[in-house]
């Protein structure tokens, strides 16, 4: 089927040093993006994390510390990777839970303002497990009723992630062809932040989500502990994390002295 579109969509990949989005970087990124005319355009690109890759993480993905020691680093491609996607929503397997939260990170880290919240997201792995409990590579043979070859290459399963999407909307009719809908579908939580540190309530508010103070209002706490702030600035939180409870705090900090 083919997708019904307001905004172009991205479908993306990236390949990675592990699975920390706090600690590890992309090594490599696709991007397939859809047109609403249907028209495609697709880029995949090495990039040099700038530290090592494990030995055990190559052996999934197959790139090497070799393969990637002249490609550039995140922070010369981020503002045309930012380019790409601007004014796009973005689709991807598992992207909910890792890849948009690395890729908030890395741009971050490269300081290139791009605010990710305000787009739409459509995590192609939740319709997945939430219909058949399966892997990317079991979906596309269920759905397309083809083998994958070159698995966990970033473009292969880029590619393979939109044919799933495509067959997904043609097997199930509840399925309505709207982006909208399809992130809505998608989503696991309400998150205010992409690790899920933070979500919101149903005034929009939003509430811490870990550790001694899971469940209460953020604003609040920031208020009556103000050491931490501290302590989540230092830890080993994520940059979005933490740049979303700074702008709890400045938010919180203006209305008093109103």
């Amino acid at each position: 089927m083919k997708l019904n579109l307001k905004n172009p969509l991205v479908f993306f990949d990236l390949e990675t040093t592990g699975v920390n989005i706090v600690s590890d970087r992309i090594v490599e990124i696709s991007c397939l993006k859809i047109y609403p005319n249907g028209d495609e355009e697709s880029k995949t690109r090495l990039i040099n994390p700038e530290i090592p890759i494990p030995p055990e993480t190559t052996a999934i993905h197959g790139i090497t510390d070799e393969d990637v020691k002249d490609a550039p680093v995140f922070r010369m491609i981020a503002k045309s990777l930012a380019a790409q996607i601007e004014g796009c929503d973005l689709a991807g397997y598992n992207s909910n839970r890792f890849d948009i939260p690395l890729l908030a990170e890395e741009f971050l880290r490269a300081d290139v303002d791009i605010d990710l919240m305000k787009r739409k997201f459509v995590d192609v792995q939740t319709i997945f497990h939430k219909k058949e409990q399966r892997t990317l590579g079991a979906a596309y043979k269920f759905y397309c009723n083809k083998e994958m070859e070159n698995a966990h290459s970033a473009e292969a399963d880029t590619k393979a992630t939109y044919e799933v999407l495509q067959s997904q909307l043609d097997r199930y009719p509840d399925l309505t062809n709207d982006i909208n809908f399809l992130s809505e579908y998608s989503a696991y939580s309400n998150n205010a932040d992409f690790a899920g540190r933070l979500v919101y309530n149903d005034q929009k508010q939003e509430i811490i989500n870990f550790g001694k103070y899971k469940g209460r209002l953020a604003e609040k706490v920031l208020r009556e502990d103000p050491g931490y702030y501290g302590w989540i600035l230092q830890g080993d939180f994520p940059l979005y994390t933490k740049k979303v409870f700074t702008a709890i705090r400045l938010r919180s900090a203006a209305s008093q002295s109103k």
